[in-house]
This record gives structure tokens, sequence and C-alpha cells, in this order.
């Protein structure tokens, strides 16, 4: 097996993939990606449906939050991919970009245009294979099959259009065409039925054929190897052995957990958190671990159906609206509530889940909370389990919105224009009405959007972890290119825009490097 490398990717998710992929498109540079779990074999993973259930598994790395003080002392579950692709095998699908305005944050943060939207919109555009074809916002040459799904819409979501259309919600059509502000069909990443994770897309095409890509699985990192501001590869374990892998450049892709995690058991971090966990501190980087955030979505606002519910042709999940609270109407607003229809019930575990077929879900939530929190090691070893508390809910904003956003999918869930389907609301109930009431509600009902973002955020200032160049401050040679350098989220799931940050950057930023 070789062990060395100009090149280490540690983390075959999505940002990992992408850049194994581009990387190895030079057939003079050595790439190695690692990786801590294996190839996809669940069949389920396949099946757009069958995302729910992914959880949970062998190849999820089962992380879980600290008690949360806002959504009734809940411990959340917080499924990551342990495996080749990574999230994108167990993720629902959405891909949007985010709202142009999301990435001024962005830009503003790193001091670089490079990730303004416009900055980005190049790799945006290369990424994907667009079922509309190509235009100044599509790409339809890219590896990613991106579909805008019309047939196989379900009639329940049809008639939560009319319902919102009712009330002065606009028609948008396509998040990912410069506006998100109104109704629209989920893009997504299916083909012919079946999902498309970020593997398929780009390493599968490769793999085999690129003598100069060694992709090791089953192969979970300790820690780097750091030397005179340097890292010179890191520690694995492989096939039950330590082993130490070399390179002359390392590029962590191993997510808003994993990321930080990585650096701070080699003694990259807050001295007080790592001299806490047992581990000697070698460089001092106050901002790992911090920032953290998350959506939040709430489930849900529950309809008994007056007949059965068609089973979701799509992944459930089949439209997304984002709307300015304060201006339903404005198709050019900055989202800050979101409201969807699922074509299923959707609760958490504070709750009795009616049985698929008799019920659908109206989410909601926020798009961009200002809740903030952290998270560090508890121990030396991967097998300490990390300390992640994302203060859900922490400030009076995200609060305010979360109700806010409640509020309008029930009125939104109860105009005529669903009667037809529409037999009772479940939850909250129609005892539920007053603000007391419905916020402890919220509290039970509220749970991950899966997009945790933040925690080595790029930035000019001393909390910044990475620079404009996606450089680990205070290090030669190390980069993280993934969801932990998001300094702040986007509007909507976060999984289209990880894929643009690591095109980018392998194609404008390293690349020319090396």
């Amino acid at each position: 097996m070789q062990t060395t490398f100009d090149v280490l990717v540690v983390g075959a998710g999505s940002a990992g993939c992408v850049l194994a992929a581009r990387l190895s498109e030079d057939p003079g540079l050595g790439v190695g990606l690692i990786e801590a779990g294996g190839w996809p074999v669940d069949p389920q993973i396949a099946i757009p449906q069958a995302w729910p259930a992914l959880g949970g598994g062998d190849y999820d790395w089962g992380y879980r939050t600290v008690p949360q003080l806002h959504t009734a002392g809940r411990s959340h579950e917080w499924p990551r991919g342990r495996l080749i692709g990574g999230s994108s095998c167990i993720n629902a699908m959405a891909h949007m970009r985010g709202h142009p305005r999301d990435f001024d944050a962005w830009a503003l943060a790193s001091g670089s245009e490079r990730w303004s939207y416009q900055g980005l919109l190049p790799a945006f555009r290369r990424i994907e294979r667009f079922s509309g074809g190509a235009s100044d916002q599509h790409g339809a040459d890219g590896p990613l099959t991106v579909v805008l799904p019309d047939a196989e819409i379900s009639p329940v979501v049809r008639c939560y259009w009319d319902a919102a259309r009712s009330i002065g919600i606009p028609w948008l059509g396509d998040h990912n065409a410069g506006r998100m502000a109104g109704l629209a069909p989920n893009s997504l990443t299916i083909r012919d039925g079946r999902r498309v994770t970020v593997a398929n897309a780009w390493l599968d095409p490769v793999i085999g054929s690129r003598s100069n890509l060694t992709v090791i699985t089953g192969a979970p990192v300790e820690r780097l190897a750091l030397s005179n501001g340097r890292v010179t590869g890191v520690a694995a374990t492989i096939d039950g052995k330590p082993t130490a892998l070399v390179a002359q450049t390392t590029i962590l892709a191993a997510g808003a957990i994993g990321t930080p995690l990585l650096l701070m058991r080699s003694g990259v971090g807050r001295a007080e958190d790592l001299e806490r966990a047992g581990i000697k501190c070698q460089l001092k980087l106050a901002g790992v671990g911090q920032n953290l955030h998350d959506h939040l979505l709430t489930a849900g606002n529950v309809y008994r159906s007056m007949r059965p519910v068609p089973p979701s042709r799509l992944q459930h999940s089949e439209s997304l609206t984002y709307l300015d609270s304060s201006d339903l109407t404005n198709l050019d607003a900055w989202p800050d509530i979101v409201v969807g229809c699922v074509v299923a019930p959707s609760v958490t575990d504070q709750f009795e889940r009616p049985i698929p077929g008799t019920a659908y879900t109206l989410l909601s939530g926020l798009t961009h909370p200002t809740s903030r929190g952290s998270l560090t090691v508890t121990g030396p070893s991967l097998r300490d389990a990390p300390r992640i508390d994302p203060a859900y809910l922490s400030t009076a904003h995200d609060r305010q919105l979360t109700l806010a956003a409640l509020q309008l999918a029930r009125r939104i869930g109860a105009q005529p224009a669903l009667a037809e389907w529409r037999a009772a609301e479940i939850l909250p109930g129609p005892n539920c009405t007053d603000d007391v009431a419905l916020g402890a509600f919220l509290q039970r009902a509220v749970w991950t959007h899966h997009h945790p973002v933040g925690t080595c955020r790029m930035g000019r200032d001393e909390g910044a972890v990475v620079d404009a160049r996606l450089k680990v401050r205070g290090i030669d040679n190390l980069y993280a290119v993934d969801a932990s350098v998001i300094p702040a989220i986007t509007t909507g799931p976060v999984h289209a825009a990880i894929l643009a940050l690591a095109e980018a950057f392998a194609a404008d930023l390293i690349a020319p490097l090396l």
C-alpha cells in the first residue's frame, strides 16, 4: 500500500470526493484519499424514499449533542456519514445553493470575492448536470445530476402550493437561479429514480483508471503529525495496525465535526480545552470548535388526511418555501424563515407518529440562526466521544422566528385549497393556540436539519481558523475544505455550497500552488 503522497485528503465525504477527483486530474500529482468507513454497500442508500431510516447504522458516526436547555432538555441525534461519499449517502438529496446574499458574509469574513456568490457561480455551474439545461445560472455538463422535478410532484404538494398562493406567496420555480423566496419544487440529486451520491458523481468515473489516485478505506485518522509549523502526514489505523502516512500537503475534509476534532486531537485548538482533555497544546487556535451552528426544523404541523396519501415518488420532502416573514410576497427577499410540505407524517420522538399514508406534514423553521454553540474533545483518542453543544434556540431572535414559521405553516395548512386532503390538525393540535403553549410545543418538536457548520471558520480575525485560501492559520501546508470553514450558514441545505467550495478550492486556489 502506498503511504507517501503529494496531497493527502482526510475524509472521503462530499468535499473529500470532489477534492480527490479534481486534484488527481493532474497525472503528476500523487493524491491519497483516506476514509474511516468503507464503500457504500447497503442497497437502501440508493432508494430516495429510504433516507429517513439510514441514520444509526454502521456507516453513521452516531454523534449526539449534550442536552439542550431550550429544546426540553433533549439530546439530539446528529447522523453523519461514515463511508465513501459521506453524508451525501444519507441526506435528503436536496440541492440548494443558498441565497446570493448568504455569501456576502463569506466574502466579508475572508476578505476575498472568491467566496462571494458571483465568485462561486462558476463552480456551482461546473459541478452540475442540470435537468433544465445550461444557462447563465446553471451548468449541464458537470458530474452531479441535479433534477428539478415536475411530473413526479405529489398531489398533496400541488394543493400546498395552491394554499400558499392563496395568501399571496408567489411562484419562484427554481431555488438555484439567483433568488430563493417563493414556491418551488426542491432540486434533487436523483437520477432514474436513484440517489446520486458525490462518490457516484466524482469518484466512480475515475476510480481504477488513475494510477496517481489511492483511496484508503476503513482507516480512521487519529491525529496529524506536526513538526516545526508543518504537517508531515497523519497517524491512522489501517487493517488494525497503526500506520503513518506522509504527505507534502494535507487537506482536512472530515466535516464540521470531524475536522475540528482531528485538529484538537493533534494539539491544535483552545489551550484550556486541550489541557482538560489530556492533550498537549501544539498550536493555540481559539476558534477551533467554536461558532457551531445548524438549522432546526419543526416537525411538525401534522394533518390527518381525508384520504390515503400517495407515497412520494421522490424523497418525501418535495418542496421547501423560503420567505421573508415580514413580507411574504417579496420574491427578491433574503428569506428568514422556511415552510415545507412533506408527503408523510414527520414528528420527533416526543410524539406518536401517525401511520404512513394517513397524514402529511408542513415543516417550518428559520434560515439564519443567531445561536452559536461549540464542540470539543473529551479525551485524546478518536474513541472519546466529543462534547457537542449547538446551543439551539439560545437567542430570542431564533425562538421568535421559529414560532413565526410555525404560525405561517398553520396558516397555509388551514387554507381551503388543502381542504380535499385535510381531515384535522394532529399537531400542534386545535387547543394549542397561544404563544406559551406553542413555545412549549416547539421545544419538543424541533430537530436538526442536518446542517452543522462553522467550527473552523474562515476569516481574518484572531478567532478565524483558516484564511481566504482555506489554509489553517499557523501551519504552512495544512488546509481545511468542508462545512467547518463556513462562517455563516446558507439559507437552505448546505450541501451544494460545500461542493462548490471544494470545486473552487481545487480548481482555482490549491492546484496552481502544487
